[in-house]
């Protein structure tokens, strides 16, 4: 049998494919469906400090090869987490990755605070800066070397260890993670959406109620891919977590060999709840059908 343990930095994972915040809600829904203590982690959905409403509908739309979506991180606030869904999921055995964001350096300072006395259970947080800064309306936090390492650098109060989702929309990506890791995180989430437009032509109007929104699924995998590999080439310490398109065991190979540590499924779940149980059998017999001993020895083996 292959050994699928992993690192990502200080934290270990049982196996290399998770959950993708904000695509299964916060984690305990899945568990009618797989196991979630069998995943590596289950990443929730992102949570500010205090509730937010999300974006008006239709939040939600299929494209040709995934969705676009501007849900605009609705969510019920940490404390309210933590008191009515975190119990649950932790009853599933999971292994818990929170997720944060905020739109100003202070409300990531606020969001890493309402963490600090979190169960044992959530092992990391992850730092979702590719989201709206209100600082600067004119990019995300992860448009900008400074402001990700700010927002990273104000989570500290978390004690816990800090995994950045940066964005791919940025001309050289490498710089942004390693501006992230001098703002204290750990290691890099790669990547989160493009951003994308679906207009419709009838009604001559955005889709979406938000307008534009982030485009995910099978159509952005090779995206992601480079992304990972350009970062691991350039930043070949700093441990990555790859996510976009993976739909098959092969996919997560595929971000293994481009130097991500694990991987995380995200719309693949939205077709199919069990997606990440199942991709996760497809890694396991991919690694036996090619005498893998250990799932690791994969890490960054296409650079040669």
């Amino acid at each position: 049998m292959t050994d699928l343990t992993t690192m990502v930095g200080s934290v270990p994972l049982r196996a290399p494919v998770c959950t993708a915040s904000g695509t299964a809600g916060h984690g305990a829904e899945l568990a009618r469906y797989i196991r979630p203590n069998e995943l590596g982690a289950v990443v929730v959905k992102s949570l500010r400090a205090d509730p937010w409403p999300g974006n008006p509908p239709p939040r939600v739309h299929p494209t040709p090869a995934g969705m676009i979506n501007s849900v605009g991180l609705q969510g019920p606030g940490i404390e309210r987490w933590l008191n009515d869904d975190l119990p649950a999921l932790i009853a599933t055995g999971a292994t818990v990755v929170a997720s944060i964001w905020g739109s100003s350096v202070a409300d990531f300072e606020a969001a890493a605070l309402a963490l600090a006395d979190a169960p044992s259970e959530v092992v990391a947080v992850e730092v979702n800066v590719s989201c709206p800064n209100l600082e600067d309306r004119r990019r995300m936090f992860a448009h900008s070397a400074s402001a990700t390492a700010d927002a990273v650098a104000a989570t500290a109060a978390c004690r816990r260890p800090r995994w950045a989702k940066l964005s791919p929309n940025v001309s050289d990506l490498p710089a942004i993670a390693a501006a992230a890791v001098e703002g204290g995180a750990e290691a890099v989430v790669l990547v989160n959406t493009l951003l994308g437009m679906v207009i419709d032509v009838d009604a001559r109007r955005p889709v979406l109620g938000g307008g534009g929104g982030g485009v995910s699924g099978a159509a952005i995998h090779p995206v992601a891919v480079r992304a990972v590999f350009d970062v691991h080439e350039a930043l070949p310490q700093v441990p990555i977590v790859g996510v976009g398109g993976t739909a098959r065991g092969v996919d997560v190979v595929e971000f293994l060999l481009a130097g991500a540590s694990a991987v995380e499924v995200g719309t693949a779940t939205f077709a199919d709840p069990r997606a990440p149980g199942r991709i996760l059998d497809e890694l396991r017999e991919w690694c036996q059908d090619h005498d893998i001993e250990r799932v690791t020895d994969l890490i960054g083996e296409a650079h040669g």
